[in-house]
């Protein structure tokens, strides 16, 4: 493995010792990933948010005992239906209705639900079945949570990779790929008309590994130097976090959609990887802490980090299952000095 010589920001943090964040706001949150055999009982770990000034977890799916184990704590909960349940959810308003019954109903509101995302990645999945059911099948758990008198309360949504734009350099001139236009519209507006997010996966550290110039890991890493000119807007872009998140928003702008809110529903760095992994080992020392985009100043968002615990199950690289905290027999957290806009977090 590379090894790169930039400060170390993983910083170890003791059981269950209590977070101090800087300017803590609401909008941070993390991702709970359970793809592993060694994740503590969902009780202790609501435990160990509650110990953290983090305010929102992101589930994968919607497991109820993490669901039952977060009640009455006040944390957001956003929670998730399988890719694989798509197509029953599309066909089938009773199944939608089923599954609000079940995933949600017995739950809310002691447990705070705010989100349920439809599937994960699906656009970029090239399953042609999935794409063409993703829109019906948000339509109908939306549908289902309006017969519960849930419509305004909770939100629905889906979750797309950097992978749904076909270009996002300079940030100005972000745009979506035109081969999903007609299903990206669809979602869109759905998004406008019920007040829902729209949710992306940006990782810095993926544009870092397909673009390995020296000037690019200073800039991946919020490291001082001169930045990267956006031509047309002539605005100087100094970390590779706000250009991912602005070519969102002026691809968005580009359809006409510019109101629809950003969701960030996973971003982080892993901080090991296989031997051929590049840079996954380095640890972030300090991302500067900024106000907003350059194209969205002084605006905050919801931002879930990659991730609460390591999933050693994961049949990816290393790096896949190396974002989180490391857990065995104790609770030993990873702690990444993270920046989200008017934050500095300390998982």
């Amino acid at each position: 493995m590379v090894v790169l010589p930039y400060t170390v920001a993983f910083l170890l943090l003791s059981s269950l010792q209590t977070v101090e964040i800087a300017n803590s706001q609401s909008f941070i949150g993390i991702n709970y990933g359970q793809v592993a055999d060694n994740l503590p009982p969902p009780p202790s770990t609501a435990k160990l948010r509650q110990s953290t000034s983090i305010q929102k977890v992101r589930l994968y799916g919607s497991d109820p005992a993490i669901i039952k184990a977060l009640a009455n704590t006040g944390i957001g909960i956003a929670i998730g239906t399988a890719n694989g349940d798509i197509p029953g959810l599309a066909s089938d308003p009773n199944f939608a209705k089923s599954w609000i019954n079940t995933n949600v109903l017995p739950f809310y509101p002691a447990s705070n639900i705010i989100l349920i995302t439809v599937g994960n990645e699906v656009i970029t999945s090239n399953d042609q079945n999935l794409m063409d059911k993703l829109l019906p099948a948000m339509q109908n758990v939306q549908n289902a949570l309006n017969d519960a008198s849930l419509g305004g309360k909770i939100k629905v949504s889906t979750v797309h990779s950097m992978g749904v734009l076909k270009q996002s350099e300079p940030p100005s001139s972000g745009s979506f790929d035109p081969s999903y236009g007609n299903l990206m519209k669809g979602l869109l507006e759905f998004n406008s008309a019920n007040g829902s997010p729209f949710a992306i996966n940006p990782y810095p550290y993926f544009a870092y590994r397909s673009d390995t110039r020296p000037e690019t890991l200073p800039f991946c890493l919020f490291q001082p130097k001169a930045g990267r000119m956006d031509g047309n807007t002539k605005i100087k872009y100094m970390n590779m976090f706000d250009a991912q998140v602005d070519a969102v928003y002026s691809a968005l702008n580009s359809m006409g959609f510019k109101n629809v809110e950003i969701v960030v529903a996973e971003t982080g760095w892993p901080f090991k990887g296989d031997d051929n992994d590049i840079g996954p080992s380095i640890e972030i020392a300090h991302l500067r802490s900024m106000v907003g985009t350059p194209l969205m100043p002084g605006k905050s968002m919801d931002t879930y980090l990659f991730a609460l615990y390591d999933e050693d199950l994961k049949p990816r690289p290393r790096s896949e299952r190396s974002s989180g905290s490391q857990v065995r027999t104790k609770f030993t957290c990873i702690s990444l000095v993270f920046r989200v806009f008017n934050s500095q977090v300390f998982l």
